[in-house]
Formats: C-alpha cells, structure tokens, sequence
C-alpha cells in the first residue's frame, strides 16, 4: 500500500471521497456511493494518518459540507454550491504540504483534478436539483373529472383507459365494457369512475 503514501495519488484519492460523499448527499438511494465514500475516505484517511498535512486544509474539507448541504436542501442556491467548491478546492490543493521526506501534489495535477471535479460537481448537483423541483410526470389528481373508456366491466373492480393509459377502477353502479366513463376521484392508484352520459 506504498503507492498510497504518494502525495498525488492521496489527493486524487481524497478528492474522491469527498466527490462521492458529496454526491450521495445530493441523491441518496441506493447506498453505492455511501460505500463508496466510505471506501474512499478509508484508505485517503490511512495516506493522510501516514503523510504530513496542514490541519487547516483539512478543516477546510470538513467545513466544504455545510454550505454544499444547505444549497442541496432548496433550488437556487448556487451560491453556496459556489462556496462549498471553492473550500473544497483550496482544501484539497493544500492538504499536503511540502517537507524534507514528502514531496508536494502536483501543481498542474491539483489544478486539472480540482476544476474537473469541480465542474462534475456543479453540473451533476445542478441537475439533481432542477430534476428534485419538477412536478411529477403522473400528477394524479389531473386525472379527476377525465373521461376515458371501460376497457373492462367496471363494478367491484375493473380496468378503464384514461390519458392513453390502463388504470385499474371501481364503481358504485356496473359498467359494461366499451362504455365512456368520467374520473370521480381516485384511491390511491384506483380511479373510481361513472358511465359518462
């Protein structure tokens, strides 16, 4: 594990934690960028345990949470996204610093690695977030007072087209099959409906 104790690979390592934490923050879900931040924050913490590094750009790295989850919680908050890509950058390009046994991360390195990942982050949270604020798709209460056609007989249970869609339904009256029915109300994904007309 020698190769992690190279000040360069530590960085990208430690970039990447913090990518992926981050990320699983914007989208939690399924649980595979939670492991792997942890993964990655397991082995950059054994580089960081073994290399020098400046306390303060480490604080940085911490404190580059605060303003990413506020601007997470609501749209239109780049500016705190903003602030918490510019921490996360001043604090990843100087978490190691130069001593007489440890080279320092590659200026040139640092600088591709940070904007890279600072774009990636940008674009990926921006989207994340307009695509959070967006109305559902299937807004089911648009549904009430649509006129369809029974597709089945519609009593007790049944099955009607309504938008272009097949929906189960119920009835309080029979319906017999290849009658226009009207959308009343909906229980839960069952709409109930009357004969039309």
């Amino acid at each position: 594990m020698d190769f992690l104790l190279d000040p360069n690979v530590a960085y990208l390592i430690l970039l990447g934690a913090v990518l992926l934490a981050m990320m699983s923050l914007a989208t939690p879900g399924t649980g595979l960028l939670e492991i792997g931040a942890l993964f990655c924050i397991l082995l950059a913490g054994y580089s960081i345990y073994r290399l020098s590094f400046n306390w303060w750009a480490l604080i940085l790295l911490g404190l580059s949470i605060i303003p990413f989850f506020y601007a997470i919680q609501k749209p239109k908050r780049e500016l705190y996204l903003a602030l918490s890509i510019l921490l996360l950058i001043i604090g990843s390009v100087f978490i190691f610093p130069r001593t007489e046994n440890q080279a320092v991360v590659n200026p040139l390195f640092a600088v591709v690695a940070s904007v890279l990942v600072a774009g990636f982050l940008w674009l990926a949270v921006r989207k994340s977030m307009e695509a959070a604020g967006v109305r559902p798709a299937h807004d089911l209460e648009a549904l009430i007072g649509k006129i369809g056609e029974a597709r089945t007989k519609v009593e007790a249970e049944g099955s009607v087209q309504v938008d272009g869609e097949l929906w189960s339904a119920r009835s309080e009256k029979t319906i017999p099959e290849g009658s226009s029915i009207r959308v009343i109300r909906r229980d839960g994904f069952v709409l109930i409906v009357e004969k039309n007309g």
